[in-house]
């Protein structure tokens, strides 16, 4: 039996350089800035890279390995809960596109192989606007958003 599989995509336009982009999203001192999350890895094909929680604690949230990697135009990732590594089936697959558009950067974030249906596929769809917003404000004003900040009831 195969599993019922979707995907995510989300582009947006920064003003800033194909170099600073990836930077902020492969330096764990950057990526925490905006994201609340360190991404630490050697960044090497085959190479395993963790999503760490920036806090005291510095949890393991997410977990994967480092599949295709061409600074600083394309990273290309797998993606798991740090509970669910031990599973290949549970891995998603996460590409970073960095082109230089005009004066800018045009930023393709493509998740996919996600378990349609499935708490990751949920968080992911919530998750990526909110992260790729916050690197979109954080490299053209150097502040990041409040990401966990949660809607006001109406």
């Amino acid at each position: 039996m195969t599993r019922e599989t979707t995907s995510f995509v989300y582009v947006t336009y920064i003003l800033s350089t194909p170099e600073k982009v990836f930077e902020a999203i492969t330096k764990p001192e950057i990526a925490r800035r905006y994201w609340g999350h360190e991404n630490v890895s050697d960044w090497q094909p085959g190479s395993d890279w963790q999503h760490i929680r920036a806090n005291d604690a510095r949890t393991v949230e997410l977990v994967g390995k480092v599949v295709e990697i061409s600074p600083p135009s394309r990273l290309v990732i797998t993606w798991a809960n740090a509970s669910q590594a031990s599973d290949p089936a549970s891995h998603s697959r996460v590409t970073f596109e960095v082109e230089e558009y005009n004066e800018m950067v045009r930023l393709t974030v493509s998740h996919d192989e996600l378990e349609a249906g499935s708490g990751m596929a949920k968080g992911v769809k919530q998750g990526w606007p909110a992260v790729l917003s916050s690197l979109k404000s954080f490299l053209e004003t150097g502040h990041g958003l409040d990401i966990f900040a949660r809607p006001k009831a109406a």
